[in-house]
């Protein structure tokens, strides 16, 4: 299987900040890999799973703390005012369940609102966020998780 997330998942303890900012048993906090938008986080299944209903009641019951929880590390980070919370799980590579937690910025402009905030994904390598960009972030989201348990 060619999964991108459960690639991932399967050398967790390697993953640099950007690509576990936050975990515990069931789920697992990346950066996007290819976004201009600073903050734009994926929450993802542990475990291989392509549809919310293959989610145990494990997963189903901590999915919507880690929304809010990861939505208000991000007010507090980047200074969103609130998020969007996206899952569709239809790309290439990426059919494993993951859900988009994105800051949304006080006044985006008007091509970016709603789904089209999705624009900022899929960037072109120069407007990608850095890697060193998206560890530092990681570490501010990491460390107000923390301190929030």
């Amino acid at each position: 299987m060619d999964c991108v997330s459960c690639a991932g998942n399967d050398r967790f303890d390697t993953l640099p900040p950007r690509e576990r900012v936050a975990a515990d048993a069931e789920w697992r906090v990346a950066h996007a890999l290819d976004s201009a938008l600073p903050g734009w986080l994926v929450l993802l299944p542990r475990r291989h799973v392509e549809s919310i209903a293959e989610l145990t009641d494990a997963e189903a019951a901590s999915l919507g703390v880690w929304q809010v929880r990861l939505s208000r590390a991000l007010r507090e980070v980047t200074g969103c005012p609130k998020t969007y919370v996206v899952q569709f799980a239809e790309s290439e590579r990426f059919h494993h369940v993951h859900f988009h937690v994105v800051p949304r910025a006080a006044d985006p402009p008007g091509d970016r609102r709603g789904v089209g905030v999705f624009g900022y994904l899929g960037a072109p390598a120069e407007q990608q966020v850095s890697e060193r960009r998206r560890d530092e972030l990681a570490g501010a989201l990491a460390a107000h998780l923390r301190a929030g348990e």
